[in-house]
């Protein structure tokens, strides 16, 4: 706080999330139609993935099943229903309805932009090789498993940006060093996770949710989300090569 003092006297950009406003009990929807509601991707997904797995072979019904439960399709079929649920059946006109739809839109579009231009950006990168590269750089090495697994990890998430990327690609690559080496699978696990989060940038799409809703400049998310990151991933290092040291 002494070194950045401006990035910690933000107050957050709620303006981002639309007008407020106070709502009486009997103007919102029941419990239950609101939670089941919310759930509705999580559901749809969910059947679609244990179809796939109970039911084997190739059908035109597991296909349709299959592409209703993809996040798209499933968000999109949520979405219809949510309008029908919280508008339609509570009596609400389809040109309110519209009027909220669009003024919910207008307030997150540049952001969503933003966001997919990160995400653009690291698809370039996968289907550039990119992540291939860099895995190979570290595939003769000597060094601790640990340490290989953590800065794979670490390259790949600089490089790519996606997290997620960085770690299952790194779990692919980390797998045969294991069983070269006698490494703790845990460790490893642990090794893997905090070298994919760490320095979240620019081709990040967390990196410009955070600087859009607590209203920072570029500068300002580099000096906080950024760092905070960087100490989180370089501290868990510590903690899996000591924890590796005390279990050894």
């Amino acid at each position: 706080m002494k070194r950045f003092p401006n990035a910690y006297q933000k107050s957050g950009n709620l303006s981002a999330l639309g007008p407020r406003k106070t709502f009486q009990l009997e103007e919102t929807p029941g419990f239950g139609i609101s939670v089941v509601t919310s759930l509705f991707p999580v559901i749809f997904m969910a059947v679609a993935t244990i179809f796939s797995f109970v039911f084997k072979g190739d059908s035109k019904g597991k296909e349709i099943i299959e592409f209703i439960g993809t996040p798209g399709t499933a968000m999109l079929i949520s979405l219809l229903l949510a309008i029908y649920t919280m508008g339609y059946a509570r009596k609400i006109s389809m040109q309110e309805i519209g009027e909220s739809l669009s003024q919910s839109i207008s307030q997150i579009a540049m952001m969503l932009l933003i966001i997919g231009g990160g995400g653009a950006f690291k698809q370039v990168l996968i289907d550039g090789g990119g992540g291939d590269y860099v895995a190979d750089l570290f595939s003769r090495t000597t060094m601790s498993p640990l340490l290989v697994a953590w800065m794979i990890a670490a390259v790949l998430r600089l490089c790519l940006g996606s997290a997620t990327v960085a770690a299952l690609t790194t779990a692919g690559m980390a797998a045969p060093l294991m069983t070269a080496g006698d490494v703790n699978p845990g460790l490893m696990v642990l090794a893997t996770g905090a070298g994919s989060v760490i320095a979240c940038h620019v081709n990040d799409a967390g990196f410009w949710m955070v600087k859009e809703f607590f209203g920072l400049t570029m500068k300002e998310t580099f000096q906080t989300w950024t760092l905070l990151t960087t100490v989180l991933s370089v501290t868990g290092l510590g903690c899996v090569l000591l924890a590796g040291l005390l279990i050894s």
